[in-house]
């Protein structure tokens, strides 16, 4: 029987990690959507390949090492000399090394000088006095060498040499490329296009038709590199490898004609304009604006400006004219603090707007035009420098399709579009007191300018029309025609882990071991809450993902916490006292040099506070980078919770308990909407109280709790729940249910409370189906545990978190109301049953072994 035919494969490759690249995401969505068997290539974060996937779409990152930089920085300018100048000391701590030595040597002959008679006195004496002169000899020679050798060389005329980064990043990315075999290969950027050119060929070699796009993101030349040789190379790569590419595609009609003069291309390049998806803009599913971000009530005058940070951006301007817009708000969607942030920052202390600056992070790609829409205006203030001239950047069309009129400068390409369609104002670009003028028009005329932004706008700068022309090309170039899917894949489909493969897990059952704080690159702690032991289980994750992280795991003990694996445990009823308070100032500082910091508790005990807040200047200014993990009642809203969730756990908390948590969670919420660094939440359902977060799964020892027992055999099946807290499990909502079905025979139900963890994992294997919580809309570690023993799972799972785990979450979702009827199928169903249990096992594996919480982290972890 003939096997069927593959499908039209496409390697879309670009040398960042991925996840920040709306326009590699979307080109991957579009062509999957269409057919295509995708894979998208990115680089990564670590020393290892990490693998993972968008819905159809494989994704695999692959870690780059500088050898042959490396062996090009090694080469000498003048070798011959060199070998004589520094003949066996090629580098600082060669010299370092030479003159330990030597120091050695001298202490022990001028000792000896001492200790013999006269004649041999003489003589040491002698041998000192002519090591003392070649000593200063070879040292003057070295810094002599070292002062003619420039640190910063003037590029070489061949780009290898200019900038070898780019055959690093080939040497990493070929093989993968090669090993793949596509028919089509998109290289994004100046950065992929050696390696696209020459895997193509090689695979063409190789007998396998392959044809290659160039996709210009920018104009190259009109970039203002940091520093000569990058500025040199990638312009010489493009131009060598441009002519060599099937077709050229890039983001803007000036910057076609820009590349088909400078390179005599045959045709101008197709232009595919970087537009957000507009299909799904409206379809709620962002889950917070930058105005709820920001703290601002609707009628408060709010700007935003959302990318990256660059001098070429022209916020200067921007910051400069905000003392004469009173009352006026700016909002900087911004992914990380820079050198010139902070310098922005300090300019708006010193002019007294600081308070009306936020710092708001950045969101998945299609959320972002409705993330947007809650402000009045979109900035784009950018410098008139060759590359800003020559194309619409993604911005503008973020904005207008937000529906927000545009404040701009007087950059070419923009002004001409905005002027030509009446959608916002223009300034001059390095003149505070226009942008004022412009800006307070803007706003006062956001409605008439709003109506401006037509359907024509709308669609012409939508993905969708922009990626036509693309899959076209595609099609056109490879003479392959795919078969569009029979179900259509999301345009909001979130990454998600690879599967993992039978018996994969992230190390052996028992406690967790992780690389005690050491000589890595990476020195983290983590801490001080540990709760659940998941500090120990991240720490565990990450140095095993990562030998470059060493780790110390902190946490506070109290007299009713279970003691969770640590290297450290600091008593909590000591935290207020001072001598403990610099303890863990010095345990920090000089020894960290990132930090994770659960449930934001602060980490110098209560020296600046009850909360990290107090802590952050301290830990910045010692240069240590810091995220926060929250894990549940420390951000979670109990007014809002109760708003989302009729069965919500708040409604049957102890007097005074809700009140207690919202205070907590305000304060919290505050802190992460000001502080401006990395947010990490262990279960989804935390996205709907800290929406700007990013999700890390729970971790737990997948290995001692697999077991080949069974499910669903038994007549009466064994059901077994376990709450640590009857209110927060919803356990009484759902007792009288149980307990009817218990004593009509139906099923064999145990109460599990107040047991011993090692009993309990016992009681779970011998189970059929195991009841989790009701009350939150999502599930914990206790339910990932019974999951990594194949044992099916129910409890209440919201919309929200099916979304975030791509549907896979295998839990059978029921309320109080609905429980009788699900436990009914169930049981009616013994085979789809264990087949649930099947997937419960494989779930576990794939999400919550360490490793996807690991590659979650390593963003943070560089």
């Amino acid at each position: 029987m003939k096997s069927p035919a593959r499908r039209p494969r496409l390697a879309v490759i670009v040398a960042n990690g991925i996840s920040g690249d709306s326009r590699v995401q979307k080109t991957a969505l579009a062509a999957a959507r269409d057919g295509w068997d995708v894979t998208l290539i990115g680089r990564s974060d670590t020393k290892r390949v990490q693998r993972s996937r968008m819905g159809p779409i494989e994704v695999v990152r692959v870690p780059v090492t500088p050898e042959y930089g490396r062996s090009v920085k090694a080469r000498k300018a003048h070798p011959l000399r060199g070998a004589m100048t520094q003949f066996r000391i090629h580098d600082q701590t060669a010299l370092k090394h030479y003159r330990v030595s030597y120091r050695a040597w001298v202490r022990q002959m001028s000792a000896e000088t001492a200790w013999s008679g006269v004649p041999r006195r003489a003589s040491l004496k002698a041998v000192l006095r002519a090591r003392r002169a070649v000593y200063r000899l070879r040292v003057r020679a070295f810094k002599w060498e070292e002062h003619r050798t420039s640190k910063d060389p003037q590029p070489a005329r061949d780009w290898r040499l200019a900038w070898p980064q780019l055959v690093d990043l080939d040497l990493a990315f070929g093989p993968v490329i090669e090993e793949l075999k596509p028919d089509v290969i998109h290289a994004n950027d100046a950065t992929m296009i050696v390696t696209a050119a020459r895997s193509a060929a090689r695979l063409r070699a190789s007998g396998h038709g392959c044809v290659w796009i160039y996709d210009a993101h920018e104009y190259i030349r009109g970039v203002e590199w940091p520093n000569p040789r990058q500025a040199y190379a990638l312009p010489a790569a493009e131009a060598e490898y441009i002519g060599r590419a099937d077709a050229v595609v890039t983001v803007s009609p000036q910057l076609a004609e820009l590349l088909k003069d400078d390179h005599n291309l045959p045709g101008l390049p197709l232009v595919v304009g970087n537009s957000p998806v507009r299909e799904v803009i409206g379809s709620g599913s962002v889950r917070s604006s930058v105005r709820e971000v920001c703290g601002l009530d609707p009628d408060v005058p709010l700007m935003v400006y959302a990318g990256w940070l660059g001098p070429e951006r022209g916020l200067d301007a921007v910051i400069d004219g905000l003392p004469e817009l009173p009352g006026v708000h700016l909002a900087l969607v911004c992914g990380r603090g820079t050198s010139l942030l902070e310098e922005l920052l300090a300019t708006a202390e010193k002019l007294g707007v600081r308070d009306r600056i936020h710092l708001v992070p950045y969101v998945s790609q299609h959320e972002v035009a409705d993330y947007l829409s809650s402000a009045d205006v979109g900035l784009t203030p950018f410098r008139r420098v060759p590359n800003c001239e020559v194309s619409l950047p993604t911005k503008v069309s973020e904005y207008l399709q937000a529906g927000l009129p545009l404040v701009t400068s007087d950059v070419r390409v923009i002004k001409e579009y905005v002027e030509e369609k009446g959608l916002g104002e223009v300034f001059t670009w390095d003149d505070p007191k226009t942008f004022v003028a412009a800006a307070s028009r803007a706003l006062k005329g956001r409605r008439e300018l709003a109506a401006h932004i037509s359907e024509d706008v709308l669609k012409e700068l939508s993905w969708e029309h922009q990626s036509a022309g693309l899959l076209e090309l595609y099609r056109t170039l490879s003479k392959k025609t795919p078969t569009v899917p029979a179900v259509e894949v999301s345009w909001v489909v979130q990454e998600s882990p690879g599967a993992a493969p039978i018996g994969a897990s992230s190390g052996k059952a028992g406690a967790p071991v992780w690389t005690p704080l050491g000589s890595t690159r990476i020195k983290l702690g983590i801490g001080p809450a540990n709760y659940a032991g998941q500090g120990a289980a991240f720490a565990q994750a990450v140095s095993q993902a990562n030998p470059d992280v060493s780790v110390e795991v902190v946490m506070n003990r109290r007299a009713d916490t279970f003691d969770y694996p640590a290297d450290v445990y600091v008593d909590a009823a000591g935290l207020g006292e001072l001598d403990v308070q610099l303890q863990q100032v010095r345990r920090a500082v000089g020894r960290y040099s990132h930090l994770l910091v659960d449930a934001f508790l602060p980490v110098f005990g209560r020296l600046n506070g009850d909360t990290i807040a107090g802590d952050l200047a301290a830990l910045d200014k010692a240069g240590i980078k810091v995220a926060i993990l929250s894990h549940g009642s420390d951000i979670r809203h109990p007014a809002r919770h109760l708003e989302r969730h009729e069965y919500s756990l708040f409604r049957d908390a102890p007097d005074g308990i809700a009140e207690k948590l919202q205070r907590k969670a305000e304060i919290n919420r505050r802190i992460a909407d000001e502080c401006g660094l990395p947010l990490f939440v262990t279960t989804p359902d935390l996205l709907d109280d800290l929406p700007t977060a990013k999700w890390v799964p729970l971790v737990v020892d997948v290995a001692s709790w697999a077991t080949d027992s069974p499910v669903m055999e038994r007549k009466r099946p064994i059901v077994l729940h376990a709450p640590s807290k009857r209110w927060t499990k919803g356990t009484d909502r759902i007792m009288p249910v149980l307990a009817e079905l218990h004593d009509e025979g139906v099923i064999d139900f145990r109460l599990a409370e107040n047991i011993p963890w090692a009993e309990m994992q016992e009681l779970v294997k011998q189970s059929d189906l195991v009841l989790d919580q009701f009350t939150t809309g999502s599930y914990g570690t206790f339910a990932v545990e019974a999951m990594a023993a194949g044992r099916p799972v129910i409890g209440h799972i919201s919309d929200a978190v099916k979304i975030a785990t791509n549907g896979e979450l295998p839990v059978v979702s029921a309320t109080p109301d609905t429980l009788r009827e699900v436990l009914g199928s169930l049981i009616d169903d013994r085979d789809g049953t264990a087949a649930v249990g099947r997937a419960s096992s494989e779930f576990a594996r794939t999400y919550h072994d360490g490793r996807w919480s690991a590659q979650a982290l390593s963003g943070f972890l560089k």
